[in-house]
C-alpha cells in the first residue's frame, strides 16, 4: 500500500469536521470578510484524506533551530491553523552588521514550519509588504492551486490582504518555503524557510538531537542599510540560519547522542559543499524523502545544490570543537574579504612611508594574506563586520561566514553554550621541543625533501 494510499484509506475511517478543499479545485485565495462565514468560502469535502494532528512529544522530536525560530499553530476541527506574516524584518546578521530585510512573522528567515505526515494544515498569509507576494512549498506534494506561483497557480497577494493556503500533508522529509513572486528580490531579501515533516511511524534509529539550517547568502555592502538584490555572482555575506560567524549559534550535543543535521540551500547561485570536521556521516534524505539504508553512504562533505536540501545522521562519538562550514573558501569569509587587489608576495619597502604623507596612517596589508586582518582592531566602516572570525581558545579563528562549530562533550549543563573545550593533556598539536626533533631526527635547517610521485616525476634540485 503506498503512503497516499494509506493516508487516504486511514482518513476515511476517521471523524472530524475539518474542511476539505477538491484537489482539483482547490486555490489560494483571499480570506473571507470578517463578517462573512470562515466556512462559507471552503468547498465541500469530497473524501477526508488526513489524519488527527500530529502532537510534539508524542508523535515527533521537534526540530532545533539555531539563532533560528518556529512557526506557532493552534488545531481548529482537526486542523492545524498557522497564521504567516509577510513583512519588513531589521536582522542582525553577526554584531556589528545589520540591515532591513523582507522575512515573516519578524524574523529573517522566516519560522521553521513543523507538521506531521498526515497532518491537514491551514496558512493563513498576510501580507505587509509594500508590493505584492506568494508562498511557494518548495517541494511539497500538493494540489496545484496550492503551489503558490503568483499568476500561474494563484493571484499574488497583494500589500494588506490575507490568502489562505490548505492542504494535506503526504510526505516525510525537509522542505522549504519562499517568496515566488518576483523571487529575485524577495528572496534576495530573505523570504525563505525550513518546513520540516516528520514521518507518522519512524523508520531508522531514533536520533537524539535534530538540528535544521538554511545556508543563504547576501550582497551588503560595507554601509549599506539594505541587501542588494541584483547581485549575480559577488555575494560577500554567507549565512546558516541567517547568521554569519562569528554570529551563528555552535550545535550542542553529548557523547553518544545520534544527530541528524538537516540542511537547505536557498542561495541565489551558490551550491554549498558542507564538510564537518571530525566524523563520517551518512547521508539519509534528499528533499523526496529519507534514503533506504542499503543505499546510504558514508561522506565527509555533503553537497547541497541551490533549491534542494540534504540530511544525514552519525553517532557523535568524539569530544571536541569539530568546525562545520561550506568548503567554497570564499563563503567562509565576511564582507571586508571582497573586492580586493592581490597583494601577496609584494615587498612594499618604503611604500607606506611615502604615502603616508599623502594618506596618514596607510598600511599595505594582504601581501602574506588575510587570517591577520580580522584581529588587527583597524577602525570599520559603518554596518560592517571582517573579513573573518573571532577569538577562539587558542587564539584568531580565521573564518567567517557559512562556519559554526559542533561542541560535543561528555556531560552537558543545560542546552547553551558549553564554553570551549578542554582537551586531554597530550592531545593538542603544540610547538615541538628541541628533544622531540633530535630524538626523531628532524632537522628543521636542513633543505625540505619530497620523493618522486611516480617513475615518471622529476623533482627539483
Amino acid at each position: 500500500m503506498s503512503r497516499r494510499s494509506m493516508l487516504a484509506t486511514a482518513g476515511a475511517t476517521l471523524a472530524g469536521g475539518a474542511l476539505l478543499l477538491r484537489g482539483g479545485a482547490a486555490h489560494a485565495q483571499p480570506s473571507p470578510a470578517p463578517t462573512a462565514s470562515p466556512r462559507a468560502a471552503a468547498k465541500a469535502p469530497a473524501r477526508r484524506d488526513w489524519l488527527a494532528p500530529g502532537m510534539p512529544g508524542r508523535d515527533y522530536q521537534p526540530v532545533i533551530v539555531p539563532n533560528g525560530a518556529k512557526l506557532p499553530w493552534k488545531v481548529v476541527d482537526g486542523v492545524k491553523v498557522f497564521h504567516m506574516v509577510a513583512e519588513e524584518v531589521e536582522h542582525e546578521f553577526a554584531p556589528g552588521l545589520k540591515a532591513t530585510c523582507w522575512g515573516y512573522n519578524g524574523q529573517v528567515h522566516g519560522p521553521a514550519i513543523e507538521v506531521v505526515e498526515g497532518d491537514r494544515v491551514r496558512f493563513y498569509v498576510t501580507n505587509r509588504l509594500p508590493a505584492p507576494t506568494t508562498v511557494h512549498w518548495h517541494g511539497l506534494i500538493l494540489p496545484s492551486g496550492m503551489d503558490g506561483v503568483g499568476g500561474l497557480n494563484q493571484k499574488s497577494i497583494p500589500p494588506g490582504e490575507t490568502y489562505r493556503y490548505e492542504f494535506t500533508i503526504k510526505q516525510t522529509g525537509t522542505g522549504m518555503y519562499h517568496s515566488h513572486h518576483d523571487e529575485m528580490t524577495q528572496m534576495a531579501l530573505g523570504m525563505v524557510g525550513l518546513f520540516i515533516m516528520h514521518p507518522r511511524r519512524p523508520v531508522g534509529p531514533r536520533v537524539d538531537r535534530d538540528f535544521a539550517l538554511m545556508l543563504h547568502e547576501w550582497r551588503i555592502d560595507p554601509g549599506a542599510k539594505r541587501p542588494d538584490p541584483n547581485e549575480m555572482t559577488d555575494f560577500n555575506i554567507l549565512t546558516f540560519n541567517a547568521k554569519a560567524f562569528p554570529g551563528t549559534e555552535p550545535l550542542v550535543v553529548r557523547k553518544g547522542d545520534r544527530v541528524r543535521i538537516r540542511l537547505g540551500n536557498l542561495s541565489a547561485m551558490d551550491h554549498h559543499p558542507i564538510h564537518l570536521h571530525g566524523y563520517h556521516f551518512r547521508v539519509t534524505e534528499t528533499d523526496a524523502g529519507r534514503i533506504p539504508e542499503s543505499a546510504q553512504f558514508p561522506e565527509t562533505t555533503v553537497l547541497v545544490p541551490v533549491g534542494s536540501t540534504r540530511t544525514f545522521e552519525f553517532v557523535a562519538d568524539a569530544p571536541g570543537d569539530w568546525a562545520m562550514h561550506c568548503h567554497m573558501t570564499h563563503h567562509v569569509m565576511n564582507q571586508m574579504g571582497h573586492d580586493l587587489p592581490n597583494l601577496i608576495g609584494v615587498k612594499p619597502g618604503d611604500l607606506d612611508a611615502k604615502v603616508r604623507t599623502l594618506l596618514p596612517g596607510y598600511m599595505t596589508m594582504g601581501q602574506e594574506g588575510m587570517g591577520d586582518m580580522g584581529d588587527m582592531g583597524m577602525a570599520m566602516p559603518g554596518n560592517s563586520i571582517p573579513m573573518t572570525g573571532a577569538n577562539g581558545k587558542y587564539g584568531y579563528i580565521t573564518m567567517g561566514g557559512m562556519f559554526t562549530i559542533l561542541k560535543v562533550r561528555e556531560r552537558l549543563d543545560g542546552e547553551g553554550d558549553p564554553g570551549w573545550y578542554e582537551a586531554p593533556a597530550g592531545t593538542v598539536a603544540m610547538e615541538a621541543s628541541l628533544d622531540e626533533l633530535r630524538k626523531d631526527g628532524i632537522d628543521v635547517a636542513a633543505p625540505p625533501r619530497a620523493e618522486p610521485g611516480s617513475p615518471m616525476s622529476k623533482l627539483r634540485g
